[in-house]
């Protein structure tokens, strides 16, 4: 009796179908819809017909769903929705949500594949006339093609995931759609779909890092978006973990190098290809590589920016390029108009010389740190470093050769005066470098007092205070 029933509304189920759904690769769904009319209005042609029809099976599927969903009163009122459905599409919008619920509940209890192709062609036929005849949401009178289709590609993944690409078309064009507001669901299912292509060989590696930049740049958006809201922070954190869990195989700076390196010497000046290198690499570490620096000073040379003006300055001095990264730095202050950027700019300026044992340069550079963003502590440990590392450069005798630590200590103090955060790096320094103090008999045969007025000379040229070694 049961698979008399079974065989009855299957043969329902196929009629639905009879545009053609037989499998993915025969008919298309555009032109089965094609065959839809809507003559008559909301209620069809047979508009008394229509609103009968549509009312028995309401009803009975409201009892269905009392019963969640497992009721055998599906089988009596799927031939009033099917009436519904194939003669006034546009009754209710819920005829192909309510439906969705039917055809899934025939899809679970398939026996063989025949069976089960049927019912998901079924479904995803559903899925395009809602979309055809309810484009824009009832409430807000916007498009919902984008979120729809996402839906729609979503369940075909889910319950056929050998039609992969089909899924994977769909749900690209859903996030093409919807941009930021793509669901989480749709972005998850989006890199799933990605992953199963390539797996099957439908699509080379490089498919998933596109994908995932896609995707990430989505997921970035909303984590701003929702900083303020835990609800769904704590939904787009979680997707953001799901998508880099789901990367991680494929995210190895070997794997990425490899893929994008061959591109790279394809097209050499292709900005956004640039682009696109030097975000994946810089994000997943992989900033170490040739691959990085050359596309990185190619995207400088095709089009100078701050930002890749800093990066080659950073890449040049992991070479210890000390000389080239100055000039990068140099090349992006002068396009950078914020003044706390500027600061940041001088004062790795200063660093790098430093580095070049060019002094008097590096704390010229410190100085318009200062001036531009007098908070920046780090700035004075730096000049207080130069000070302290000129000490026995600038002197001649047993006093003259340590009072830059005198200098250079009042430089650590400033540093935390103007930001308490440096408190214990400049301490450390100020216990190491006063017991670098002149002795007090030192001091005493120079003719000098504790707490007078000192000019340190040489290039430093600073008025300090004389203090003994502590």
């Amino acid at each position: 009796m049961k698979i008399k029933i079974l065989s009855s509304i299957l043969g329902l189920i196929l009629s639905v179908s009879a545009f053609g759904a037989q499998t993915e690769g025969n008919g298309n769904f555009q032109e089965k819809l094609a065959s839809f009319e809507t003559q008559g209005g909301k209620y069809g042609i047979d508009s008394v017909k229509c609103i009968t029809e549509l009312s028995l099976y309401q009803e009975a599927f409201k009892q269905w769903k009392k019963s969640n969903y497992k009721s055998a009163i599906v089988n009596e009122f799927i031939p009033h929705w099917r009436w519904v459905f194939l003669n006034c599409p546009i009754a209710s919008e819920n005829t192909y949500v309510n439906g969705l619920k039917i055809i899934s509940y025939y899809l679970k209890k398939a026996t063989n594949d025949e069976e089960k192709n049927a019912y998901l062609d079924t479904l995803m036929m559903i899925h395009e006339a809602r979309i055809k005849y309810f484009p824009n949401h009832y409430k807000t009178g916007r498009s919902q093609i984008g979120s729809l289709k996402g839906k729609m590609g979503i369940d075909l993944f889910m319950l056929a995931p050998e039609r992969c690409e089909k899924a994977y078309n769909i749900l690209k064009e859903s996030v093409e759609m919807e941009g930021s507001k793509s669901s989480t669901a749709a972005l998850v299912y989006y890199f799933r779909a990605t992953i199963k292509m390539v797996k099957s060989g439908k699509a080379d590696e490089e498919l998933i890092i596109d994908t995932y930049d896609e995707i990430s740049s989505i997921v970035d958006q909303n984590l701003i978006k929702y900083k303020d809201k835990a609800k769904y922070l704590s939904q787009w954190e979680n997707v953001k973990g799901n998508i880099n869990n789901t990367f991680e195989p494929y995210a190895t700076c070997d794997v990425l190098v490899k893929i994008y390196s061959k591109k790279f010497e394809a097209n050499p000046s292709d900005i956004v290809l640039l682009n696109k290198i030097t975000k994946i690499l810089k994000k997943k570490k992989c900033t170490k590589s040739d691959l990085f620096f050359n596309s990185t000073e190619a995207l400088y040379n095709a089009e100078p920016t701050p930002e890749s003006a800093m990066l080659m300055g950073k890449m040049n001095i992991e070479k210890e390029a000390y000389k080239d990264a100055a000039k990068y730095y140099l090349n992006a202050v002068d396009m950078i108009e914020d003044p706390l950027e500027k600061a940041d700019i001088y004062s790795d300026l200063g660093k790098i010389y430093y580095k070049l044992n060019d002094y008097i340069t590096a704390r010229s550079y410190a100085r318009k740190a200062i001036a531009l963003n007098p908070a920046d502590g780090m700035s004075y440990i730096l000049i207080g470093d130069l000070y302290a590392a000129s000490a026995s450069k600038c002197g001649t005798n047993e006093l003259t050769k340590k009072v830059a630590y005198w200098a250079a200590v009042d430089k650590y103090y400033q540093a935390k005066r103007v930001d308490a955060e440096l408190t214990e790096l400049a301490n450390k320094r100020i216990s190491t470098y006063s017991k670098h103090f002149p002795q007090m008999d030192v001091i005493f045969f120079h003719d000098l007092q504790e707490g007078a007025s000192f000019t340190v000379e040489c290039w430093i040229n600073e008025t300090t205070t004389v203090r003994a070694a502590k």
